[in-house]
């Protein structure tokens, strides 16, 4: 999955709309989010985590937090992701659940969450939950696995490392799409244990037929059947 533009409104400690043009970092593939102390990095983070999986990327930061609270009470609160996978080109468009003025007469009322997808084709895909699994099929992980291997955050790298290695095995078959390898190994394994089992089954019955063949202790066989007993 690779981002192409991120766009937030109202999002975070933006006030007002804001683009972040990632085409034109290049094509190398690996962007580096970096500032000072306060700068707006794990803004971004939540943003682009918040647009594919209706979450932000921490795990202290609820989506009902991420309106700004420097924006006006009309301004609508979003972020907009077009990205890229497999070379086709995806929009999602995401707001969180967020209380604003009404449009008639005093007082307020909540926003509630909503989410769309416009695939490559212009199908669109609408709802909170239907978006987060349509994306979820698209780039075969899901948030957490995101937060681990394709967008690192400050100190999420570490869990990475010291998860344990089924976990790691788990992450790595869903991202490179080798799940049709470990089926593969499990049905040889099946297999061989079936034909261990057929060859067991004859062993026995041929040793029962050898059993009961009789013959001198002189005769060219004879030390073939004392062996099989």
């Amino acid at each position: 999955m690779k981002p192409v533009k991120l766009t937030m409104c109202a999002f975070g400690p933006y006030a007002d709309q804001v683009e972040v043009p990632m085409a034109d970092f290049g094509d190398r593939g690996l962007y580096l989010i970096t500032g000072d102390t306060g700068a707006g990095k794990t803004t971004i983070f939540d943003a682009i985590t918040f647009a594919l999986f209706g979450e932000a990327s921490g795990p202290n930061r609820e989506s009902s937090m991420l309106r700004s609270h420097f924006a006006s009470p009309e301004a609508k609160t979003l972020v907009r992701l077009e990205f890229l996978y497999r070379g086709q080109l995806y929009q999602v468009e995401r707001n969180p659940r967020y209380e604003r003025p009404k449009k008639s007469g005093s007082g307020t009322t909540v926003e509630a969450p909503n989410a769309t997808l416009t695939m490559p084709g212009g199908r669109v895909v609408t709802g909170n939950t239907a978006v987060t699994e349509a994306v979820k099929e698209i780039i075969g992980i899901d948030r957490n696995q995101f937060s681990q291997i394709a967008m690192i955050a400050q100190g999420d790298f570490l869990k990475l490392l010291l998860a344990t290695t089924e976990e790691r095995g788990k992450i790595f078959r869903r991202v490179f799409n080798t799940g049709i390898y470990q089926q593969f190994q499990s049905e040889i394994k099946n297999r061989t244990s079936q034909l261990k089992d057929e060859y067991e089954d004859l062993r026995k019955s041929i040793l029962q037929y050898a059993l009961g063949v009789a013959c001198p202790e002189n005769h060219p066989v004879y030390g073939e059947l004392a062996k099989m007993q």
